[in-house]
């Protein structure tokens, strides 16, 4: 009887020294499934995974679980991967290439990694921020290239009378909440789905989008990508921002529409912007990012907010142990379960128990 099959799509970290995938750097997922499973991986052609066409389409099928990164899951690939396909796994924070709602209607399991990198992202959106509020690229810029000059990037603004605004108040908006009250005189917060109590017990003031754009020194975007977030900062949300406002971006591209923020930069609208994510993930393939990221008051990095040597493991180990529970117990795991397959919700019914 074969090995359930266990299928890895386009893991950054499975590409071997050739450029191709390479099962054995796999070391923790091998020490967590052991010799009970069939470990794969989806070609990788000069360095990176194919996420699409026939080759990988090919090499998902049979599978009893997948596990993504930014592949996005589609009744084309949940059909390749056949019938057996039981659980779909995301390792990362985001979830929406994870298409929650597709793998319901299949009864698959489905969940992501929610926690993993809380403390790399607060710490990554912090250096954005304080970057940009102390001109430390300008300065970096002019020093090494043979100019002192104390006045490259401007003068600094006193950090202690000034407001940071976050929009998106859950674990990761906590935990920079707890930062920008270290720097910040006052911090306020956006988020519909999340109570003024909840706000107060860090220390942050809920307000409307609108006030917290108008009175924001410093914006910082950490909520989901969904219908009612994608676009958001469009021109109406730069224009309600104050003229000298920096935005930091280290959750979601698609969040901002890269023309308005190309407009925003560089005619003066707002003072400057922190950015990690692109949408597309490659800002060079975006008429406009293409422009941002050379835009001398924008600070810009490789959508790495949540990496670390620590998160690293992390992600790995708890994205395993999520799939093997699934396969053996049918159960999810406890933190980050989207979707209940059909087996787990049967097994809820019978018992009369749940998640």
């Amino acid at each position: 009887m074969p090995k359930p099959a266990i299928v890895y799509t386009d893991l950054p970290w499975a590409i071997g020294k050739n450029g191709c995938e390479d099962p054995s750097v796999a070391t923790i997922e091998h020490e967590v499934f052991g010799s009970e499973f069939d470990l794969r991986f989806t070609p990788a052609i000069g360095g990176r995974h194919q996420i699409e066409g026939p080759k990988f389409l090919d090499a998902l099928k049979g599978a009893d679980a997948l596990v993504i990164y930014r592949c996005a899951i589609r009744d084309e690939v949940l059909d390749a991967a056949g019938p057996n396909l039981k659980v779909v796994a995301r390792q990362g924070v985001g979830y929406d290439n994870l298409a929650p709602e597709l793998l319901e209607s299949r009864g698959i399991v489905g969940f992501n990694i929610p926690d993993y990198c809380v403390d790399e992202v607060a710490t990554h959106t912090m250096a954005l921020l304080l970057a940009l509020e102390r001109g430390l690229i300008p300065q970096h810029l002019g020093l090494s290239q043979g100019k002192f000059d104390i006045y490259a990037g401007g003068i600094p603004r006193r950090m202690q009378n000034h407001t940071a605004g976050i929009i998106g108040f859950g674990r990761i908006g906590r935990a920079v909440a707890v930062r920008l009250r270290a720097f910040y005189r006052n911090v306020v917060a956006y988020d519909p789905y999340v109570d003024s109590d909840m706000m107060e017990s860090y220390g942050v003031t809920k307000v409307d989008l609108e006030t917290l754009l108008a009175s924001s020194d410093a914006v910082l975007l950490h909520c989901l990508l969904n219908n009612e977030t994608t676009g958001m900062f469009n021109a109406w949300a730069f224009s309600k921002m104050k003229p000298g406002a920096f935005l930091i971006n280290a959750a979601r591209g698609a969040l901002v529409d890269s023309r308005s923020l190309y407009e925003a930069l560089s005619q003066g609208k707002i003072g400057g912007a922190g950015i990690d994510v692109f949408f597309p993930e490659d800002p060079h393939k975006d008429e406009f990012y293409a422009k941002v990221v050379k835009l001398p008051n924008a600070v810009v990095t490789s959508h790495r907010a949540f990496l670390s040597v620590e998160s690293a493991v992390s992600q790995r180990r708890r994205t395993a142990e999520g799939i093997l529970s699934v396969l053996k117990t049918g159960r999810p795991p406890a933190a980050g379960h989207l979707t209940l397959g059909l087996e787990y919700r049967q097994k809820c019914k019978t018992n009369g128990s749940r998640s």
